[in-house]
């Protein structure tokens, strides 16, 4: 699962400069980011936040879209909020399959850069929430599938893209233990050679996803607890949210992250 995220404009601003094109960088900064909710230290995929995601139509040059896929087909407002909170993620497996998604699966693909990702451990009646990012401290590639909806009441369009899960990982195995889940989940990271097989051309796209989904586990990981992300004690979206804290309740777990 992947419910939570920290990004900047700097993470996202990753790809565009691999194209070293100054001026459309310069445009994204000036007009583009101040449209968004950047930067974000941390935020919850239920409050929908609007951020930058690449898209295989335009791979270097990001689009302002919010979290939780509206797809093209919903008919009104009312099937759209009902809707909205159960697409913040896509589980890879049936993306090719699901209603919700597969339009999106073929035609529609995205990548959304990150600093990091906020996961919960759960330890006896508690849980407690690790920030997870890559070892070297760069942006972490996160695939996505994306739409544009038009309310047919205002006529206004809104552009919106779920986060693509697949199986947790060693480290994801340890930390994210929800016992409602069969398994633990984790975005699908992409290293820059998926980058390219998931912006692809969209016949390519459905037989390249195990070569993908291999790759994951080529980005490492590393991980830490920080303060509370949901109650009285959380911070809100500030830089301090994501400053390591001590459990002193989880040091006999050993979980060797």
């Amino acid at each position: 699962m992947c419910y939570d995220i920290k990004t900047s404009l700097e993470a996202q601003l990753k790809r565009a400069m691999r194209n070293s094109d100054l001026k459309a960088i310069e445009e994204i900064v000036e007009k583009l980011a101040p449209l968004t909710d950047l930067p974000v230290y941390h935020a919850s995929g239920f409050s929908h936040p609007e951020v930058l995601i690449y898209t295989n139509e335009d791979p270097f040059y990001p689009i302002i879209a919010t979290w939780g896929l509206i797809p093209h087909w919903v008919s009104s407002e009312e099937q759209k909020q009902k809707l909205w909170n159960s697409t913040l993620n896509a589980r890879v497996e049936t993306i090719f399959e699901k209603p919700a998604f597969r339009d999106a699966a073929v035609e529609k693909r995205g990548i959304l850069y990150i600093d990091g990702f906020y996961e919960h451990h759960h330890f006896g009646k508690q849980t407690y929430p690790y920030f997870i990012q890559q070892k070297n401290g760069e942006p972490l590639a996160l695939a996505t599938l994306w739409s544009v909806w038009k309310n047919p009441t205002t006529g206004g369009t809104i552009t919106s893209f779920s986060i693509v899960t697949t199986s947790g990982n060693e480290l994801l195995a340890k930390i994210h233990n929800n016992p409602k889940l069969e398994e633990p989940r984790m975005p699908l990271l992409l290293t820059e050679e998926a980058e390219t097989l998931w912006l692809s051309d969209n016949h390519t796209v459905e037989h390249d996803i195990k070569t993908i989904v291999e790759q994951i586990n080529t980005v490492p990981l590393k991980a830490y607890t920080v303060g509370k992300l949901r109650g009285k004690s959380y911070l809100g979206n500030v830089p301090e949210v994501v400053e390591e804290k001590t459990y002193l309740e989880l040091e006999p777990l050993k979980l060797n992250l």
